[in-house]
């Protein structure tokens, strides 16, 4: 699924290891907001009693952490971009064999794009992982 771990990535999967006791091997950043995706048996463990592992990865790496689960396949996508996207909403998800088209207003349009398009590339390359079919926002 997600096809390279750099160093750094290495080193968050390393670390979420020793604190929830859970392997796995996706971690990807969205909206600067770091991402680990588990089973969905595991999520209640990887965020620890009353998110304990949660907060306490958050004060090590000074930054927001979230937890997902392992979407199935492209019948999981609708979900799993939600969730990834989550507070900003969309109106609807179309899901073709070739692409993900995410239909949104004019204001979480906006939002999903970024500036200089930066969280429409970091989704694209997401999906493409995940899914292996193209990514756009309508």
């Amino acid at each position: 699924m997600v096809n390279t771990i750099n160093m750094q990535d290495l080193r968050y999967l390393n670390l979420f290891r020793k604190i929830t006791g859970l392997q796995t091997r996706y971690c990807f950043m969205y909206n600067e907001i770091l991402m680990f995706c588990v089973p969905k048996i595991d999520i209640s463990q990887a965020l620890g009693r009353n998110g304990e592992n949660l907060r306490k990865m958050s004060d090590i790496l000074k930054r927001r952490v979230r937890i997902l689960p392992i979407p199935r396949g492209v019948e999981d996508a609708k979900y799993f971009i939600q969730s990834i996207i989550a507070p900003v909403g969309f109106k609807e998800i179309g899901i073709t064999p070739d692409e993900i088209i995410v239909n949104a207003g004019f204001e979480n349009k906006a939002a999903l794009l970024g500036r200089n398009k930066r969280r429409f590339l970091e989704m694209k390359r997401i999906v493409k992982d995940f899914f292996r079919v193209d990514y756009r926002i309508i």
